[in-house]
């Protein structure tokens, strides 16, 4: 097998990854790796997974000048992906003179600029605060030669389309390119023919059943899933060694899980779009250091979110879009290890499920037999309704008093009447307004975690944990929250 120095890469980049645990190149990293470095435009597409990172990262590290200037962008949909790629970065020029820096909305903006003003090689960015910093003149594009769209299909389905257009209006047109995208729509296939350069295309996905990960689902009436959920997280939430995530439809369904979880005596936080970026990068970092076992998440986590130790994936609502199932399953099973994915499919699924065993090359097992679960569901079901429409899953009294709907069956909260709205925030949540809280206000405020030691897990609620967006929160002074 060919090795980095082989590929090409600079010594002191090949040093800082050995001490990471890679020795030997992923097969993608092999195909991408040469042509990034003679100086090729690249199309790749690619699952979460394949080492598609390093595979641009490395060449890129490789060919960038040390000097105090910015000559590399990185354009990402999400905060998460872009804290991850950077962290990725400065891993590996621990051994050479380059700056990278991560710029992101949810961050302090002062701070940023600051960074920006000392001088940096390589920025990694969403676009909406990229385009803050231009129009504020804080960051200068013009010696940009290298440049990065990762998920270029996803930032097209937040709507960043037009700003991606704009920041590549920017930059030099000698610039080289590399866009990465998992589906191929005709408005990245434009994009690619208007701004690169006779590009290089590279398919570099997986075998889509992913072989490593034991995939498997449970056919659920919506009102067992919870009693489910708890069978099945108590005997593998004991192993010191589990990381679990449990994926949910909505923040409002996250936060409600969370709180169950918690009076059964798990040790569980969860991850939403209602958390600033403080709140996620604190509890993200506790999961990693194993402060917790178990993290309940909405799609926010479902992309570029790197934790070598998870080991379990349950999908407590199956998500409508296929491509999602196959990010968040992505989630385990990194670089090569083995991972467990276990999906509770309802009624309204049905039709879902058809579509990701046809993908996955039914690869999915399942378990209902093993588990002596008897359901009687029409495989042949149509396809569910809208979740993010205001009346789905719900039902209203005559005078739209915004009493409660079907319960766990609906999509972004309780309470609210026939006429609400709902948009998407740019994490991929669904945004409304709420009515009446339906989790008693003693629940609320009480500490379900064991102070006392006893456990592995000893921890400390975080305090304003289901505050929205924007409101000061109440972090404890204690170390072990910062």
């Amino acid at each position: 097998m060919v090795s980095f120095e082989e590929l090409g890469i600079e010594k002191s980049i090949v040093k800082a990854l050995k001490e990471t645990g890679i020795e030997q190149p992923f097969p993608i990293q092999e195909s991408i790796i040469p042509l990034i470095l003679k100086g090729e435009d690249v199309i790749g597409r690619s699952n979460t997974g394949t080492g598609k990172t390093a595979a641009f990262v490395l060449p890129m590290l490789s060919k960038l000048n040390p000097n105090n200037f910015l000559q590399a962008l990185i354009l990402v949909p999400t905060r998460e992906l872009a804290t991850q790629i950077t962290s990725t970065i400065n891993q590996l020029v621990k051994y050479s003179n380059l700056r990278a820096v991560a710029i992101y909305g949810g961050q302090n903006y002062q701070m940023q600029k600051k960074i920006l003003n000392k001088g940096v090689n390589i920025v990694v960015a969403t676009p909406g605060r990229l385009l803050d910093h231009m129009n504020q003149r804080t960051i200068n594009l013009s010696k940009i030669n290298f440049l990065v769209l990762d998920e270029a299909d996803r930032m097209l389905d937040m709507g960043f389309i037009d700003d991606i257009k704009e920041i590549l209006s920017h930059i030099d047109n000698k610039k080289q390119i590399c866009l990465f995208s998992a589906t191929m729509p005709d408005s990245i296939v434009q994009l690619a023919k208007e701004q690169m350069n006779s590009p290089k295309q590279i398919s570099i996905e997986k075998t889509i059943s992913q072989a490593n990960i034991n995939q498997s689902y449970l056919l659920l009436n919506e009102k067992d899933k919870f009693k489910q959920l708890v069978n099945t997280l108590k005997p593998i939430s004991k192993d010191d060694e589990s990381h679990i995530i449990v994926f949910t439809a909505t923040k409002q369904r996250a936060r409600d899980l969370t709180f169950k979880l918690r009076d059964d005596d798990f040790y569980v936080e969860s991850i939403h779009g209602d958390l600033n970026q403080r709140q996620r990068e604190s509890t993200l970092s506790r999961f990693r250091n194993k402060r917790f076992n178990i993290l309940v998440a909405t799609d926010v986590a479902s992309r570029g979110l790197d934790i070598s130790s998870v080991s379990h994936i349950i999908n407590y609502d199956i998500p409508d879009d296929v491509e999602t199932y196959f990010h968040r399953i992505g989630r385990t099973a990194r670089a090569g290890a083995n991972g467990t994915a276990l999906s509770f499919v309802s009624q309204n699924d049905m039709f879902t499920l058809r579509k990701i065993q046809n993908i996955a090359k039914n690869s999915l097992k399942n378990l209902n037999t093993e588990y002596g679960i008897e359901v009687d569901f029409n495989v042949n079901s149509a396809p569910r309704p809208n979740r993010f429409r205001s009346n789905y899953g719900r039902k209203y009294n005559n005078n739209n008093s915004g009493g409660y709907g079907r319960g766990y069956g609906s999509r972004g909260g309780y309470g609210r009447n026939n006429n609400s709205n709902s948009t998407r925030d740019r994490d991929g949540d669904s945004q409304r307004g709420y009515g009446r809280s339906r989790i008693p206000a003693e629940q609320r405020v009480r500490n379900n975690y064991d102070n006392s030691g006893n456990s592995k897990y000893y921890s400390r609620r975080l305090s304003g944990i289901t505050r929205p967006l924007g409101r000061r929160n109440n972090y404890s002074n204690r170390g072990d929250l910062d």
